[in-house]
C-alpha cells in the first residue's frame, strides 16, 4: 500500500471518528437538555459544530483522492464498526449475535476495499 493511500485511509478513519464523536455529543446533550432553542445557543453545540466541520473537511479530502463508490463503502464500514464500539463500550448497548456477524462482514468489506 502506498504512503498516500495509507494517509487517505488514516484521514478517512479519523474523519469518521470525529463524526461519531459528534453523534455521541448530539445524543448525549439533546437527551439531557432537550430539542429547544437554548440547546442550540450553548457551548456544547458550538463544539459539536466545530467537530463536524473538521470532519467534513477530512471527508472532502477523502472524496478528492478515492473513487466515490469505494469511498462511501469505506465510510459506511468504518461508521458501522465505530458506532457499535461506542454503543457497546460507552453506551452499554448490546445487539444480537447475527448483528455482530454483520459487523465482522463490514470489517471484511472495509479491508477488501482498502487493499484493492
Amino acid at each position: 500500500m502506498s504512503p498516500s493511500v495509507l494517509k487517505t485511509i488514516i484521514i478517512l478513519i479519523g474523519t469518521q471518528c470525529l463524526f461519531t464523536l459528534g453523534d455521541v455529543m448530539g445524543r448525549t446533550y439533546m437527551a439531557k437538555y432537550g430539542f429547544k432553542i437554548s440547546s442550540f445557543l450553548s457551548l456544547w453545540f458550538l463544539i459539536y459544530l466545530l467537530v463536524r466541520q473538521v470532519a467534513t473537511f477530512g471527508q472532502l479530502y477523502v472524496f478528492a483522492t478515492i473513487q466515490l463508490g469505494k469511498t462511501m463503502a469505506m465510510f459506511g464500514a468504518v461508521s458501522i464498526v465505530l458506532s457499535n464500539i461506542v454503543g457497546f463500550f460507552y453506551l452499554g448497548e448490546k445487539i444480537s449475535l447475527i448483528s455482530y456477524v454483520g459487523i465482522l462482514l463490514a470489517i471484511l468489506a472495509f479491508t477488501l476495499m482498502a487493499y484493492r
